[in-house]
């Protein structure tokens, strides 16, 4: 990965919302920003931490192989 795929401070970034399928406790989330041309992606435990982003096909591509895993 790249440094133009990474963003050093999310929290600069607008649209952050957590994934529909991490529980309600405060354990391991993720989070996605939307409105972006790319999909950022960060740790709701840390806001202020880094952001990686990713095209947009292939984090669809990312979300389609996890729906037809089993996990």
């Amino acid at each position: 990965m790249t440094i133009e795929h990474i963003v050093p401070r999310a929290s600069t970034l607008a649209g952050w919302r957590k994934s529909s399928y991490s529980g309600p406790d405060e354990g391991s989330c993720v989070e996605i920003a939307d409105g972006h041309v790319a999909v950022p992606i960060r740790d709701s435990k840390n806001p202020d931490g880094p952001a990686l982003i990713f095209p947009a096909e292939s984090f669809g591509a990312f979300v389609d192989a996890l729906k037809g895993s089993a996990l």
